[in-house]
């Protein structure tokens, strides 16, 4: 690729020889296709393994979705998908073909290279890779395209009346074509051939030197062209796999060719570099071999005006990563003010808010159609069933039967212009789809904003991968981790249960993290999230962790946007500032425990505190990292003060950080805190049980949060012993109870 784009006059000498060396900032080139390396180039992050096969198919039908919703057209649009054999290995690969032949998306063509080889041996030594794959294409309803054999074997096909010759190809196993890759063409007669008397007459008139020169299809550039002519003009409905047999190193030499240390090695010996130049043709005298120059043939050279006149012909350079086309007018904050004044009566989750905000905002005249709900399957778990029947679910061919809850107010309604990308039982195929319309804008030029939400214990820690490349990718949209928290989600269990995607989350630098416990915290963030992402074309995602816990939801303090948005704001001071003073910070629901341990430690042991909310420690850590590293790299500059600094001026501890998370958490912050830190939190297996049951358990709850705060003051010198021995039986604490790490 950057070969060619060096011969097309996209990249200079300087750029190539730059390759793999990319620490300062636009003079190299990246090993793999990484777009946030070079976001003008590259489009699309393939280089995990699995990845790039999975993502195509949700590209080919967001492709689709985004024709029928009439944002765009890219109904003449293909997406080609080039992946090696070994990679079929890979569950991402193969998992999601069917739902490429379910919704007909012959836009989509697949180009395998079936070399036969992973990094350490052949793919399958013991049988035939290519008639595998063929099945399993087949079998999810593909068309199938082989590319096995050059042209120099069609004659000898011909001459074969009775399929001897086929019949024994079928029957080597593809270790064995490993080794006959690179042998002599006299290894080759009499090692294949000589296997059949009549196989050897049909080659008696080829030389030794001849068989040896017999191509693998995949290098034919006659073959390959008409293969992939016959995918692009393919209109009926079905996607296509092109399966290309093909030898790893080709042409490379014999250092290189159909041996396993291909991917490690990474130079050429003198023989074999002047024999590629040998086969390429290129003017290159011995002299220079030892330092072998870049050739480039000129940009009025007759082979590099054919190439450039050629992409114009077809619509532009390839790859090339685009830009949004329109820019959209976000919503006012009058869209928000209901959440920011709180619920007079009533009670909520996190989530419910959360489904009526995504409702108000669909119903916005300027975004509301570039709203792209992403649900696998759980809809109804986190309320925005009501979706269903407002906007309709996303079908190729619609609704053709009447769904058993038909006549009800949240029927379950498909329509070829859906809005909601209900994925089914697939966290994998939902990522993949958020990925495709939160790049939509890069792709179509076409800004799309994505809300994908899950099980929050099924998003890093089972799409970690798809995740990560969503950072590289440039992705723009928001991920919400629904039923969230190791405590909240009380029923479900070990498997189901978070307390840790916090932690997983700060490992992505392009995610922004917040953990909510009211619906002004959950407002102010996506509306601020819009302005970053939509407004101001900042590449970065959100990831917001939703709670399925009913309770009040009260009105934003005064002057508390700024600290919710930057990580930390003062929600509840102590009505009466005692003897005895504590900071509680609290996070999520958890924030209910901290809200009653306020209570208990002024009612039962004459200790005041200061609650505060925690929306993103992420946020605090990265600011106050962000400072440290000016002040250190600017040492004779006025220096920078963290927020978290500035929030805590003259603010006296200990500091109790309680949340459904890890009590990591609040230990990634604890040298920007002045006090004692005391971080509580869910570490340890998630189980079943009652919430008050999991947050004694886990020791979260009220009274365990009060136990934390009195026993920082003990070590502070300001409660004795004997006060927080009495105070572990009046809590009801059992002290020899279970260490949740240790089940």
């Amino acid at each position: 690729m950057y070969a060619r784009a060096f011969l097309e006059g996209r990249l200079s000498a300087d750029k190539l020889e730059h390759f793999r060396r990319e620490s300062v900032r636009g003079t190299g080139l990246s090993s793999y296709p990484h777009p946030r390396l070079m976001n003008d180039f590259w489009e699309f992050p393939t280089v995990s393994m699995g990845l790039g096969p999975i993502n195509s198919i949700y590209q080919a039908r967001f492709n689709r979705y985004v024709t029928a919703r009439g944002i765009g057209d890219a109904s003449a649009s293909k997406v080609w998908c080039f992946i090696g054999d070994g990679e079929s290995d890979e569950p991402e690969t193969l998992g999601a073909l069917q739902i490429a032949a379910r919704e007909k998306l012959d836009n989509l063509i697949w180009v395998v290279n079936c070399n036969l080889q992973r990094l350490d041996g052949p793919v399958w030594g013991n049988g035939k890779i290519i008639q595998q794959l063929e099945g399993h294409f087949r079998g999810a309803g593909w068309n199938v395209v082989k590319v096995i054999w050059g042209p120099e074997w069609d004659p000898i096909f011909a001459r074969d009346k009775d399929g001897i010759l086929r019949r024994h190809l079928n029957n080597v196993v593809d270790g064995q074509w490993q080794r006959l890759t690179s042998a002599t063409g006299d290894v080759v007669r009499k090692e294949f051939f000589a296997l059949d008397p009549r196989m050897l007459e049909l080659v008696a008139h080829i030389s030794d030197e001849e068989l040896a020169k017999l191509q693998r299809g995949g290098h034919s550039e006659q073959k390959v062209f008409a293969a992939y002519q016959q995918a692009f003009t393919n209109t009926d409905g079905r996607p296509t796999a092109i399966l290309a047999h093909t030898v790893k190193g080709w042409m490379l030499g014999g250092a290189f060719e159909g041996v396993n240390v291909t991917h490690q090695k990474k130079k050429m010996g003198a023989e074999d570099i002047k024999r590629f130049r040998d086969i390429l043709e290129l003017p290159v005298p011995d002299s220079a071999l030892e330092h072998p120059p870049l050739y480039h043939p000129g940009p009025n050279s007759p082979e590099v005006e054919y190439l450039n006149e050629r992409r114009r012909a077809l619509g532009g350079f390839v790859p090339k990563r685009g830009k949004a086309q329109v820019k959209l007018e976000l919503p006012k904050t009058d869209v928000y003010e209901e959440f920011f004044h709180g619920m007079a009566k009533g009670e909520a989750s996190t989530t419910m808010v959360f489904s009526r905000l995504l409702a108000k905002l669909m119903r916005d005249k300027q975004i509301g159609k570039r709203i792209v709900p992403i649900i696998p399957d759980e809809a109804r778990t986190f309320g925005m069933d009501a979706l269903f029947g407002q906007v309709g679910i996303y079908s190729s061919v619609g609704q053709l039967y009447d769904p058993i809850d038909k006549g009800k107010l949240l029927y379950y309604k498909e329509s070829k212009d859906g809005q909601v990308l209900q994925e089914g039982i697939t966290e994998a195929g939902a990522m993949a789809s958020f990925i495709a319309a939160a790049t939509s804008y890069a792709v179509h030029g076409q800004p799309m904003i994505p809300f994908y939400v899950f099980y929050s214990m099924f998003g890093f820690q089972r799409t970690g991968d798809q995740l990560w490349a969503a950072g590289d990718a440039m992705a723009r949209g928001f991920v919400l981790g629904a039923t969230a928290g190791r405590t909240t989600l009380n029923g479900e269990g070990l498997q189901h249960e978070d307390g840790h995607s916090h932690l997983h989350a700060m490992t992505v630098p392009a995610v922004r993290a917040y953990d909510v416990s009211f619906a002004f915290e959950l407002a102010a963030i996506i509306e601020d999230g819009l302005r970053r992402m939509i407004g101001e074309d900042e590449n970065v995602y959100y990831y917001i962790t939703l709670q399925n816990e009913n309770y009040p939801m009260p009105p934003m303090p005064e002057g508390a946007k700024e600290g919710i948005l930057k990580g930390l704001y003062k929600f509840r001071p102590a009505a009466n500032r005692l003897g005895k003073h504590v900071q509680l910070w609290g996070s999520g629901s958890i924030m209910l425990q901290v809200l009653r341990a306020q209570e208990l430690l002024a009612e039962k042991f004459g200790v005041s505190a200061d609650v505060w909310g925690v929306t993103s420690y992420q946020a605090l850590r990265s600011d106050a990292l962000a400072c440290e590293r000016w002040n250190r790299l600017h040492p004779e500059a006025p220096p920078r003060v963290p927020y978290l600094a500035q929030a805590l001026k003259g603010v006296e501890g200990p500091f109790i950080t309680a949340s459904d998370y890890m009590k990591s958490l609040g230990d990634l912050v604890g040298r920007w805190i002045p006090g004692r830190l005391v971080p509580l939190g869910t570490d340890g297996f998630g189980m079943s049980d009652t919430r008050a049951a999991l947050r004694r358990h886990f020791e979260v709850d009220a009274e365990s949060i009060a136990l934390g705060a009195l026993d920082g003051l003990r070590q502070d010198g300001k409660v004795s012993a004997k006060e927080l021995a009495d105070a572990i039986r009046t809590l009801g604490v059992d002290p020899e109870k279970v260490a949740p790490t240790s089940i």
